[in-house]
């Protein structure tokens, strides 16, 4: 696994378990020699996760689109940021970018990053892995949604396994090492969308 992309907020949050995780999991990631990607900012627990991992000797892989370069200040010492057009151009060169996608504590814009990625592995336009780092229980309630989806008919048993969740950033990349997808073929070719 070469690069992992990372969502997480903006904003640090208020338990400070939460910025004390991206700091850890940037350090985790570069001691392992695993680039990071993420969405190009500066503050927040996105400031945090790439400061710790350029630190520990990382490479740090940054994409922000041009509406948001000033809002979120865009970092200005990563490996590389490309500023992109738009949140559809970056969130597509982002998933470019990496082997796996992790969401660490972060908002609506989090959730959405990583819903659409477990979208694309469940339509087979990916085999990646993707996970949630449950950070002091953040995530308890969104898994907890995502099994009554499975109870509830929507989502398919094999495709529940499509996430992997826990709040333990080694077991995490232990298990997207061992990552085998369920999903084993396309369900529609991404030009038909």
């Amino acid at each position: 696994m070469d690069r992992i992309c990372v969502y997480c907020g903006s904003r640090p949050g208020n338990d400070p378990a939460f910025l004390a995780a991206a700091e850890s999991f940037g350090r985790l990631l570069a001691d392992r020699g695993v680039g990071l990607v993420y969405g190009g900012g500066d503050v927040g627990m996105m400031g945090a996760v790439a400061d710790s991992a350029l630190t520990a000797g990382g490479e740090v892989f940054g994409v922000i689109p041009e509406a948001l370069f000033e809002r979120e200040v865009a970092h200005e010492e990563l490996t590389e940021l490309a500023v992109v057009d738009s949140m559809h151009t970056r969130k597509r060169r982002m998933a470019e970018l990496a082997d796996g996608f992790v969401a660490l504590p972060g908002g609506f814009g989090t959730l959405e990053e990583l819903v659409e990625m477990l979208t694309w592995a469940q339509l087979g336009f990916h085999t990646d892995p993707c996970g949630l780092l449950n950070v002091a229980g953040y995530y308890d309630g969104l898994v907890s949604f995502f099994d009554v989806q499975v109870e509830a008919g929507f989502v398919e048993p094999a495709h529940r396994e499509l996430l992997t969740v826990t709040d333990d950033p080694a077991e995490l990349l232990a298990r997207f090492e061992a990552y085998d997808s369920p999903v084993s073929e396309r369900v529609v070719d991404e030009s038909e969308i």
